[in-house]
């Protein structure tokens, strides 16, 4: 029996402002046993999704009935060694509003890069080295760190415009959603999660046909969640072999979902 009856794949961007219409922001919805589509922004002026629009388009969507899962392509956490060098509690909600207050890439106008330069915000104060990993990372192989920025297939931007909206959705929807494995590693029945994930692991399972990039990796995204759920390697997926003292660390770091 699937744990989910929609599936949500999103290729993330970190480029510009919340409110800038970005064609490397894209997403892919699956429903049951029909094949993912691309969903649209509403219609308006922007062509492309925004940062703001799609947390406001996924509260919105979780706030209904149904289990949804959806995968984003970002970092949700960052290494132990930034929580210890910044001497903060090893706690993910806690954490998510530290960094807000110090990284508020969520403000109308406010992009990663005019926090980097200290034209706004407190960056300076809540930095980490590129050399950094998570355990995830460290065991997905070719996962960059979540602080490694100017590099190709960095997620250091990413994952700096994203966690705001994290904590967003979190206010915004409660207990409706899961974010995994921060709310817990077992799926609870019925309710929707929201993972983290790594588009590399899965693309080359898909071929592309007319797509861009960045419509593959959420189409993927999408395709691979919908397949492993009908097939029951989804609910594998939530138990990643780890020790207890790697548990523990994940439980901080966060996981990238399907990484063994």
């Amino acid at each position: 029996m699937s744990l989910f009856s929609q599936y949500i794949g999103i290729d993330y961007s970190g480029a510009q402002t919340p409110r800038s219409s970005l064609k490397g922001l894209r997403v892919y919805r699956a429903a049951g046993g029909a094949e993912p589509a691309e969903v649209l922004p509403p219609a308006g002026p922007r062509k492309h999704w925004t940062r703001r629009g799609i947390a406001e388009w996924l509260a919105e969507t979780l706030a209904g009935d149904g289990a949804t899962i959806v995968g984003v392509d970002h970092g949700f956490s960052f290494p132990l060694q930034y929580f210890d060098a910044h001497r903060l509690a090893h706690d993910w909600p806690a954490f998510l509003d530290d960094f807000q207050r110090h990284w508020p890439t969520d403000g109308d106008d406010v992009s990663v890069e005019i926090v980097r330069r200290e034209r706004f915000g407190k960056g300076s104060a809540r930095k980490g080295e590129s050399n950094w990993k998570r355990l995830t990372e460290r065991r997905a192989g070719a996962a960059k760190s979540v602080f490694h920025f100017d590099v190709q297939g960095s997620v250091a931007k990413s994952t700096h415009a994203g966690l705001p909206w994290l904590r967003s959705l979190r206010a915004a929807v409660g207990d409706r959603i899961q974010f995994w494995p921060f709310d817990g590693w077992d799926v609870q029945p019925g309710r929707s999660i929201i993972a983290e994930v790594y588009p590399r692991l899965w693309s080359k399972q898909y071929a592309a046909g007319d797509r861009t990039s960045d419509q593959h990796d959420a189409y993927a995204v999408a395709a691979w969640l919908q397949e492993a759920d009908r097939t029951g390697k989804l609910g594998r997926c939530f138990q990643p072999q780890l020790t207890a003292a790697e548990r523990a660390t994940a439980a901080i770091e966060g996981w990238i979902l399907g990484v063994a």
